[in-house]
């Protein structure tokens, strides 16, 4: 089981990796919150763990699961992540095609394509959404709510209106190079 050095604020490791019946999805741990109900005998604790999951190649989905103990609400969250997938398109297979927005409640989130080298340049949930997606080079910035789920939950919404080129020349009937335009040869630098 591989490791990577995310801690959370009660020292546990947020980020687990995690190879599942040979599908080769990867699973992060993204937030485990506790929350107490007060009864006659004194406080029940539950947790609620929100979850992303992906395969690295475009492929990725969310879940939020709540239970008594710690990993019967990761084992939820993680299995309704993995009913709920979405596949993103890449460009290059490493960035977005395009810019775009996200909005889900308070939470607003801007996601920016990159050039090669970039890295993923995100907080802490939305850099656990684009690492399991397989995103290598991203800029994001969340704009309103620091709320985790709002934050995945807006990630999400601007993955699911992001469209490749060749989608969007389908559906308007049209060529990808007419949409793009010719690709002009570099100017020639004249050395001096």
């Amino acid at each position: 089981m591989a490791r990577e050095g995310g801690r959370d604020n009660r020292g546990g490791n947020r980020d687990r990796d995690r190879d599942r019946d040979g599908d080769e999805l990867i699973d992060k741990l993204v937030t485990i919150n506790r929350v107490a109900k007060v009864v006659k005998g004194g406080r029940r604790f539950a947790f609620a763990a929100l979850v992303v999951v992906g395969d690295q190649k475009g492929r990725v989905g969310y879940g939020a699961g709540k239970a008594r103990e710690v990993p019967e609400a990761i084992r939820k969250a993680t299995e309704r992540a993995k009913r709920g997938m979405i596949r993103v398109p890449m460009k290059e297979g490493r960035t977005l095609h395009h810019d775009m927005t996200g909005d889900y409640g308070a939470g607003r989130v801007v996601l920016r394509a990159a050039p090669a080298g970039t890295g993923i340049i995100a907080g802490g949930p939305m850099r656990a959404v684009f690492e399991t997606l397989g995103i290598g080079d991203v800029v994001a910035k969340s704009i309103g709510s620091r709320n985790p789920h709002n934050m995945v939950k807006a990630t999400f919404a601007a993955l699911e209106r992001c469209a490749s080129p060749r989608a969007v020349a389908s559906r308007r009937g049209k060529k990808v190079s007419d949409l793009l335009g010719k690709r002009e040869a570099a100017p020639e630098v004249a050395d001096v």
